[in-house]
């Protein structure tokens, strides 16, 4: 594989899609684009491109997704990129999914959410298909999770922390990041119903996927934890092999949000939407996240790219847009080096697990 791995980089979303359309190609691999209503900055066409590398029926499936959060797909896409040019072996009835860019609206703005400002990771039906309220808590903080006025002296984070040693760090962490389902225009929006973008990707699983007999699901995200580290958590429900076995044959410590494992637990997260939508297959799904900045430092860029987004600084160029891009991707040659090593890292770990281990 080329050594030089921060080139698998891209500079926006067009760049990143065409070169992922190409690799695929090149790789043999079969393609398919669902495309979205909504377009780039420069009218261009926004697509969610699945390349699958294997039998379309096969039995035992690799599923690499990246991209659910927008402005976080730079590193997923390189690590795509990366697995394309050196795919890993398939042995007869495996399959190798990688799924680009869930919300290519989110990457080509430079925004976590979609173009209705939802996120799509709080999106996905839930068993009780209950889609509304929000956090106690998070309702009271709205005003300062979600100002709508330009920016002035605010003193945003010495409240937050005052917040935090009122009700607890992991209080407020829940509260904030759980989602919610009466603002709007505030962060962690999961919509009123089910967008566009998930609603197509699950149309395409149940149509690609309903012979698997067992999927193994990793979904990349940047931001949670420490510079260039990776976190793995678990996804509540959705669990085939027990967290013990996977920890021992990948060699990591896997966090457990249903056994107080992990910081907080999300709604409407899809994940916990796999098992409904392939009700025929033993499925694992594991989050990789890579670490970038602290905690708070994320969240104020989030909160000033919603606010300007909302003001009408909608445009790339934004510095709050600029700034959301080096907190969840950052420019460092260092970070991207980690990036691609700790993504590209777990997916092999994951291909050699789902191709040789498991049992369909």
């Amino acid at each position: 594989m080329n050594l030089d791995l921060e080139a698998f980089f891209s500079p926006d979303y067009a760049t990143a899609r065409g070169r992922f359309r190409s690799a695929a190609q090149v790789a043999g691999a079969s393609l398919e684009t669902l495309g979205l209503d909504a377009r780039g900055p420069g009218g261009e066409e926004l697509t969610i491109d699945i390349a699958r590398l294997g039998a379309p029926g096969a039995r035992r499936v690799l599923l690499h997704t990246c991209g659910i959060h927008g402005v976080e797909a730079f590193a997923g896409s390189a690590v795509q990129l990366a697995a394309l040019e050196d795919p890993p072996a398939r042995p007869d009835g495996c399959a190798l999914v990688l799924v680009h860019v869930l919300n290519p609206y989110g990457m080509a703005w430079l925004r976590r959410a979609n173009e209705n400002n939802v996120d799509l990771n709080r999106n996905f039906p839930e068993p009780s298909g209950r889609r509304a309220g929000a956090p106690e808590l998070y309702t009271r903080l709205d005003s300062l999770l979600n100002p709508s006025t330009a920016p002035g002296s605010e003193w945003f984070r010495w409240k937050l922390a005052t917040a935090a040693l009122r009700h607890g760090i992991p209080a407020l962490t829940q509260a904030i990041a759980e989602g919610q389902y009466e603002f709007p225009r505030g962060l962690f929006f999961g919509g009123r119903a089910l967008e566009r973008g998930p609603g197509l990707y699950l149309d395409w699983l149940r149509r690609n996927l309903s012979h698997a007999g067992y999927l193994f699901a990793l979904d990349l995200h940047t931001g949670l934890g420490r510079g260039g580290e990776e976190t793995l958590i678990l996804e509540p429900g959705v669990r085939a092999t027990p967290a013990a076995e996977l920890e021992r044959a990948f060699g990591r410590r896997l966090l457990d949000p249903a056994a107080g494992r992990a910081t907080y637990r999300v709604r409407g997260s899809m994940g916990g939407a796999l098992p409904q939508t392939l009700p025929g297959a033993r499925i694992d799904f594991v989050l990789q996240e890579i670490g970038t900045l602290p905690p708070i430092a994320v969240l104020h860029a989030l909160r000033e790219e919603n606010r300007w987004h909302h003001l009408g600084g909608a445009a790339p160029a934004h510095l709050a847009k600029q700034a959301l891009r080096d907190a969840l991707s950052p420019p460092s040659p260092r970070w991207r080096r980690q990036a691609l090593e700790r993504g590209v890292g777990m997916l092999r770990d994951a291909a050699a697990w789902t191709f040789q281990t498991a049992k369909a």
